[in-house]
C-alpha cells in the first residue's frame, strides 16, 4: 500500500513500497530472578547428569550435663544423619533455524535465541523453587501462631491471610524478623522477597520520610528499598500467588541463605544438523536440585493487598 497523499498530489512511486526490516531488535524485558540471592550453592559439587545426588553432612548437637564433684562422667558418641540433595529436575530448550533463513538474516539468530533461552531458564527455575519451598518452612515460622517462643505472631494461613496496607506493612516485616530471632538465626545476610505491590506499599509507608530510614534521599526519590530491620529486600513477580476467597494472596519469604541450598549445571549445549530439513538445531539441558536444609532459617508471610 502506497503512502497516502493529499488530494491532487501525484504518486510517483505507484503502489510499490519496499519492505525494510530493522536490524534493531525490540528490547525484551524479563522477570527478575532472586534464587541466587536467597540460597547457597555450598554443596553444588560436580554435577554431570540429572539424577545425581549430593550428600550433606550435618553437625550433631552435643549434650551438656550438670557436674557434681566425684561423679562418673557420661560419654556421648555424637551422631547425625546425612541430608541428600537430589539433582532430580531438568529443563531443556531446543531451537532450529533453516539454512536459507540463517543465510538471508542480517542478525545472529542462534546467539539471540540462546541468550533468550538462558533468561527463560532462570525464570522457570525460580518459579519452580519459590512455589515449592513453603511446604518445608518450619511450623514455628509460618501460620497464625508463628514464633518458637511466643507463638503469637500472625503470618497468615489459608482462609485468613494477612491484609497488608501502607500502615501495617513495616510491622509485618518486623514480625518476620522476630520469628527468625526466636530461632536464633544470624542477623547478617538476611533477605526478604516481596511482590511488587508490597514494594509499592512500602514506598507509600512511613519509609518515604528519609529521616526514618537514615538515608539522605527518601525511597520516593530514588525508588531503592535497601534494608529494613536487617533484611535486604528483593522484589519479584515470581512468588506463588493464589486466589483465596475474594483476595489474591501471595506467599513471601524471609530468611537466611543457610536455609535453602541449590545446585545446578548446564550439562549439555550442542549444535547439530537437522534430519528432516536443511538447518541447524541448537539445544541445551539444565539439571538442578534444591532443598530446605535448615527449615528454621526461612519464614513465610501469606498476605494480600488490603
Amino acid at each position: 500500500m502506497a503512502f497516502p497523499n493529499q488530494g491532487g498530489t501525484p504518486s510517483y512511486s505507484g503502489t510499490f513500497i519496499p519492505e525494510i526490516w530493522s536490524r534493531k531488535l525490540q528490547v525484551k524485558f524479563y522477570d527478575a530472578t532472586v534464587l541466587t540471592a536467597i540460597s547457597n550453592t555450598d554443596y553444588e559439587g560436580e554435577i554431570k547428569n540429572q539424577g545425581d545426588k549430593v550428600k550433606i553432612r550435618t553437625i550433631p548437637s552435643i549434650v551438656i550435663n550438670a557436674y557434681s564433684s566425684g561423679e562418673t562422667l557420661i560419654n556421648q558418641r555424637p551422631t547425625s544423619a546425612n541430608v541428600e540433595l537430589l539433582i532430580d529436575k531438568g529443563q531443556y530448550w531446543s531451537t532450529i533455524v533453516d539454512d536459507v533463513q540463517e543465510h538471508q538474516a542480517d542478525i545472529d539468530l542462534m546467539n539471540m535465541w540462546s541468550n533468550d533461552a538462558s533468561e527463560q531458564l532462570k525464570i522457570v527455575v525460580d518459579t519452580d523453587v519459590l512455589s515449592a519451598i513453603n511446604a518445608d518452612v518450619d511450623s514455628t515460622n509460618k501460620g497464625a501462631t508463628a514464633g518458637r517462643l511466643s507463638a503469637n505472631v500472625n503470618l497468615g494461613v489459608t482462609g485468613t491471610p494477612v491484609g497488608l496496607t501502607k500502615a501495617n506493612i513495616i510491622d509485618s516485616i518486623i514480625d518476620l524478623g522476630q520469628v527468625l530471632d526466636e530461632n536464633n538465626i544470624p542477623e547478617t545476610d538476611r533477605y526478604l522477597v516481596i511482590p511488587v505491590w508490597a514494594s509499592a506499599l512500602l514506598k507509600k509507608s512511613d519509609l518515604k520520610e528519609a529521616s526514618l530510614t537514615g538515608d539522605n534521599v527518601s525511597v520516593m526519590r530514588n525508588g531503592r528499598l535497601g534494608m529494613i530491620d536487617r533484611f535486604t529486600l528483593y522484589s519479584s513477580n515470581l512468588l506463588p500467588s493464589v486466589t483465596d476467597g475474594s483476595n489474591k494472596c501471595t506467599t513471601m519469604y524471609a530468611g537466611h541463605k543457610a536455609g535453602l541450598t541449590f545446585a545446578s549445571q548446564i550439562v549439555k549445549t550442542e549444535t547439530l544438523r537437522a534430519e528432516s530439513t536443511f538447518g541447524d538445531i541448537m539445544r541445551g539441558l539444565k539439571v538442578y536440585g534444591y532443598k530446605v536444609i535448615k527449615p528454621t532459617a526461612i519464614a513465610s508471610l501469606y498476605a494480600y493487598k488490603a
